[in-house]
């Protein structure tokens, strides 16, 4: 049987969940997005991906500044919603809200819960050089990310894989899993399980301070922090007075003193190994690979790199 559901969800992330619920027999009433921000130097407003999604599909749209108030709290109530989904949509659900619907708010968390709860758990997951994460698919409580679990998929990781490509293999993993839950809650085949709490971690939101490459840290750790800061707001150095922001590197054995390129290929030395950089941006031009970037940035054998 068909589900009357409310979709809410921002970034791109959330585009597959709502692609896939579009597509399925299900009905979606209404999606709610954070409202739409000014871009840099304030010159213009960008609407979010899942907006933007939303109003191609001419669905319903809702972009509040303020989530709980009477107005959305009574938009919701009159609906009726069987479901209220939500993906990455980057507001606290009111407690008052949790009773709106039929079988309660259903959240898709990008991480193996109750591990990495919180806004960055792909980010902090491969900054943590974990082998293994995946989507918990649960039910949303008063507290952040705890509530009970009622499915959990997982994937493999590895140490070149960036937050970028993390997140849209875990966007479609959890889109694909989200309809086979839907389903199972329909027929009570789903058993909600309570996480363990005292084994929690939290994923706190990244500082753009936190993207300064500290060469004195393991190769392996700091290609974790490129990888896992790429593409926003990405790892930097700074070399001569101008920051250079490194958009992907590899872990190479060889030595040297730390912190100081050791061949011309913008290798640098750290406390373990040493880091080559293959694709750099420097601060106000377009990202390169390390070939077009030597062609006309010459940092050569011997230089520090702070």
């Amino acid at each position: 049987m068909s589900k009357r559901i409310i979709f809410m969800g921002t970034p791109e992330f959330s585009v597959p969940t709502l692609e896939h619920l579009i597509k399925s027999k299900h009905e979606v009433l209404a999606v709610y997005s954070q409202s739409p921000k000014r871009a840099h130097r304030g010159k213009k407003i960008n609407s979010s991906a899942v907006e933007n999604f939303a109003r191609k599909n001419s669905l319903i749209v809702r972009t509040p500044e303020i989530l709980d108030s009477e107005q959305e709290y009574n938009f919701i109530k009159n609906l009726g919603p069987d479901i209220v989904i939500v993906v990455a949509y980057g507001k606290i659900i009111p407690k008052r809200f949790l009773n709106l619907s039929k079988y309660g708010f259903i959240n898709i968390h990008a991480s193996l819960l109750p591990k990495w709860r919180g806004a960055a758990p792909i980010q902090r997951s491969i900054m943590n050089s974990d082998t293994e994460t995946g989507i918990s698919i649960m039910k949303i409580n008063e507290e952040l990310d705890a509530g009970p679990i009622m499915h959990q998929a997982k994937i493999n990781m590895n140490q070149n894989m960036d937050a970028n490509t993390l997140s849209e293999i875990l966007s479609k993993l959890g889109a694909k899993n989200l309809i086979v839950a839907i389903d199972q809650i329909e027929n009570k085949e789903i058993k909600f399980k309570e996480q363990k709490h005292s084994n929690a971690s939290y994923a706190k939101k990244i500082n753009k301070h936190e993207g300064k490459i500290e060469w004195n840290e393991s190769a392996k750790k700091i290609l974790a922090k490129i990888n896992g800061l790429t593409p926003n707001p990405g790892a930097w150095f700074e070399y001569k007075g101008e920051r250079y922001k490194v958009w992907k590197a590899k872990i190479l054995e060889s030595k040297g003193k730390i912190g100081f390129t050791i061949n011309n290929e913008l290798t640098i030395a750290c406390k373990e190994n040493s880091i080559q950089i293959l694709e750099i941006q420097k601060e106000g031009k377009s990202k390169l690979s390390l070939e077009k970037f030597l062609l006309g940035n010459q940092i050569k054998i011997g230089e520090n790199i702070i």
